[in-house]
């Protein structure tokens, strides 16, 4: 491109946005999270000093003064040694004078009644109160038209305006100030145009209060004149102690807040939708879950990663589009480009998690890309010694033709393994990105008690291990799940043996996809938030020997993500599952759940297995035989008891 012609640009990152919605300086606003968890106290806000340095303003008459009323930061943090010497040569920080007082604690924020709201009444609120029947790309002024009927109730209140530090303060210790609060006398009037719909005419109130103690009135004063008293709305809390109105207006600002923090998408008005109000609906029920615990917790996170990420690189394309000259330069269209790819990625994978269908343990669309490598060219084997020195006694059990490589990182090992090959681990702690890309079919054992050979998985990545070989197999050995948020174990295609393994579980547990295959035998699965084994429609799975025990640990009110417990099999086309001496115990759902989407599917099949139990007589034994062969379910000499549901159950979805 020739450096005198105009560069394109994504039109896409050039659309206007609301202040306090998406943003238009990346500080300008407090996170969700920190100004929920202050407005839900009812006490006065604590007030304490701080450690920063103010900003400089426009008006720089009185800004030295009210540098030095703020403590300087440590020596530690200056710039360069020789700026810290001088600050340790300074004589003490002055006081506050005499004649202005610290500023006064904040008064208690009216309690939003939103976090009191069940799942039902916020779906109202929003579908059937708020938006109606409106269109994506008329929320914003369904939402503005809101918001302004609620502030006719009251054209003058006091609240408490909390924006981000940077707003104030150039340096400062995150950890102290959350955000910083100033006592305020609003003055609503009608907006003009949609741009100030969401801004508020703010005057310091008497008397001068603020979470910061020694936070200068000056300096208070000419950040407001800066800002020609105009403040986002959003950002401005109501206090107690006023009329009825003021709770009217406050519960409508959390309204409006909420929907913007987490109900709003930025491509929501660029796609179509015919039913916006069933969207939103979804999203609703998605924040209720992540709340309640019904999805698992390392899943939640990820999410509210991603979706944090998404809204700052949006922020970041527009602040540097902004800075973009008339005629963009080649250079700077490249660097728009790829910003705008990257907020293209995150938007997609924003959608995945939000489809309902996949919310259980997150997009299981496959992991592995990485194509099989086969056999070595001449045929040969390989055994991998995983261990920090390789001795004489450690491979003194293998043949003497034995081809060996020693490595320190099990990770080297399995990216250096080809079909055929053995990796042994000796006793240590591991990690391996590479046990989420199996696609060759090799042997990973352990040597010694297999609780000192650990491998614990990397809570940066989505998965820990999945398999899509025709025949991987894992023998003694400890893993430990950290993190990541699909199941342990996933085993997407071909089969998997996992032998005299401990699997210590912090999100879901081992997941066999549909078409996928799975022996464990001699092992133990504990502590999935979800079910221990998590059959998919049409996978095959065999378990012996096994300790199941201590599963689902969801927080739900969804009776059917509660019955999920040690063994959980969904069907049509119903999975193939054959169980033989396992116990399974102390799961807080089923022992073995059976999940089929239609109540008249089993119905019969129900019935049947239940027949008698509830007079406390046993269970006819030829029915419930006739019923697991409908099922292709197995089931000899297992030890099912102490399940919170109980010990076999048929649920529909």
């Amino acid at each position: 491109m020739a450096s005198g012609s105009k560069a394109s640009v994504p039109a896409d990152s050039f659309r206007t946005i609301s202040p306090d919605r998406r943003g238009e300086k990346a500080a300008s606003a407090v996170s969700g999270d920190t100004a929920a968890a202050t407005t839900l106290k009812g006490t006065a806000i604590p007030v304490r000093s701080v450690v920063a340095s103010p900003r400089p303003v426009k008006g720089k008459a009185g800004r030295e003064t009210a540098r030095l009323r703020l403590q300087r930061l440590p020596a530690a943090q200056a710039e360069d040694p020789g700026e810290a010497a001088a600050a340790e040569e300074e004589e003490p920080l002055l006081p506050v004078p005499e004649d202005e007082e610290e500023a006064q604690p904040l008064p208690p924020v009216c309690v939003s009644r939103m976090r009191g709201m069940w799942r039902d009444e916020k779906v109202s609120l929003y579908c059937d109160e708020v938006l109606q029947d409106c269109k994506a790309e008329d929320a914003d002024e369904v939402m503005g038209k809101y918001l302004s009927e609620k502030l006719k109730l009251k054209d003058k209140w006091l609240g408490v305006w909390k924006t981000n530090p940077s707003v104030f303060f150039v340096k400062y210790e995150e950890a102290s100030i959350p955000f910083v609060g100033i006592l305020v006398e609003v003055t609503c009037e009608p907006y003009q145009d949609s741009s100030s719909r969401f801004k508020v005419t703010v005057s310091v109130a008497e008397p001068f209060s603020s979470n910061i103690a020694n936070i200068p009135r000056d300096l208070v004063d000419e950040i407001l004149e800066e800002l020609e008293h105009s403040v986002p709305l959003l950002e401005v809390y109501p206090v107690e102690g006023q009329d009825t109105d003021i709770h009217v207006i406050a519960l409508a600002l959390e309204v409006v807040r909420f929907f913007y923090d987490f109900l709003w998408r930025d491509w929501d008005d660029e796609e179509s939708c015919e039913n916006y109000t069933a969207l939103i609906e979804e999203r609703i029920n998605l924040w209720c879950d992540i709340q309640d615990g019904t999805i698992p917790g390392p899943i939640a996170q990820r999410f509210k990663k991603t979706l944090e990420k998404y809204k700052n690189k949006r922020v970041e394309l527009i602040e540097y589009q902004s800075n973009i000259k008339e005629d963009p330069s080649a250079a700077e269209a490249v660097e728009c480009w790829k910003k705008y790819y990257e907020i293209v990625m995150l938007c997609g994978l924003l959608k995945m998690w939000e489809d309902l269908r996949l919310r259980v343990h997150g997009p299981f669309f496959p992991r592995i890309l990485r194509r099989r490598k086969g056999k070595r060219e001449f045929g040969k084997t390989i055994t991998h010694i995983v261990a920090k020195m390789m001795t004489t006694e450690m491979i003194k059990d293998l043949s003497s033709d034995t081809l060996l490589q020693q490595h320190d990182d099990l990770d080297l090992a399995l990216d250096n393994c080809y079909s055929g090959d053995t990796v042994i681990i000796f006793p240590g702690e591991y990690q391996a990105a590479n046990l989420a890309l199996l696609t060759d079919d090799i042997i990973i054992k352990g040597v010694g008690k297999r609780e000192e050979i650990m491998i614990t998985s990397e809570p940066s990545r989505d998965s820990f291990v999945v398999s899509k070989a025709d025949n991987v197999k894992l023998m003694h050995l400890s893993l430990i799940q950290q993190g990541t948020v699909d199941g342990i174990v996933v085993v997407e295609s071909g089969h998997m043996t996992l032998e005299n393994c401990i699997l210590k579980c912090e999100g879901t547990g081992v997941c066999v996809l549909t078409g996928a295959a799975l022996t464990i035998t001699d092992s133990e699965i504990t502590g999935a938030q979800g079910a221990g084994v998590e059959l998919y429609p049409g996978s095959i799975a065999i378990l012996e020997r096994n300790e199941i025990h201590h599963c689902n640990n969801l927080r739900t009110s969804d009776s059917s993500k509660s019955t999920l417990g040690g063994v959980n099999m969904k069907v049509l086309p119903a999975p193939k599952l054959k169980m033989t001496n396992n116990h399974i115990y102390s799961n807080k759902g089923y022992g073995v759940s059976i999940l089929q989407p239609t109540e008249q599917f089993f119905i019969i099949a129900e019935e049947a297995l239940n027949k008698r139990a509830s007079s406390g007589d046993k269970k006819d034994d030829k029915m419930l035989f006739k019923v697991m062969q409908n099922l292709n379910l197995e089931m000899n000499n297992n030890k099912i008891e102490a399940n919170v549901k109980g010990d076999i159950r048929i649920v529909t979805s």
